[in-house]
């Protein structure tokens, strides 16, 4: 199955010069614990270039005291983005969160513009519906058994 069809494709962005208070602001608007930093192009789509995380601003800006009304979301970008490409299979894409160590990553276009974001938890979500099919199937085997028997 590909990322794409399971990504969540309303995705919270930011640019680079947003405030972590900013920032913070449109977590909770949104009910979100992430937000994806991008940058807009000329055709309308976003290019993700980083992830800004709830945990992000509390440990850099909450708990070292910088003003979260001045520190922006460009600056707590630190590492390279890895980001999955919406036709690449799930299981391709659980390999490559895990060996980047990262719970979160924003699912590409061929053309590298945001379509969506893949989480743990979606994951977690899509496996649960799975194995509560299959837990189905077994019932429904035992039962069709039960009633086939001479």
């Amino acid at each position: 199955m590909p990322v794409g069809d399971i990504c969540v494709r309303d995705v919270v962005i930011a640019s680079k010069t947003t405030t972590t208070q900013e920032a913070a602001a449109l977590m909770r608007k949104n009910h979100v614990g992430d937000l994806i930093v991008a940058e807009d192009q000329s055709d309308g789509s976003k290019i993700p270039i980083g992830i800004v995380t709830d945990r992000d601003v509390v440990i850099s800006v909450i708990a070292t005291r910088l003003d979260p009304t001045v520190y922006t979301v460009g600056d707590l970008l630190a590492r390279d983005l890895v980001t999955a490409s919406e036709d690449e299979g799930v299981f391709e894409c659980i390999q490559r969160m895990r060996l980047a160590g990262v719970r979160r990553m924003p699912v590409v276009d061929r053309k590298g513009a945001l379509v969506g974001i893949v989480s743990v938890d979606d994951l977690v979500a899509l496996f649960a519906e799975e194995l509560t099919a299959l837990s189905k199937l077994i019932s429904h085997e035992q039962v069709h058994e039960n009633y086939t028997k001479v």
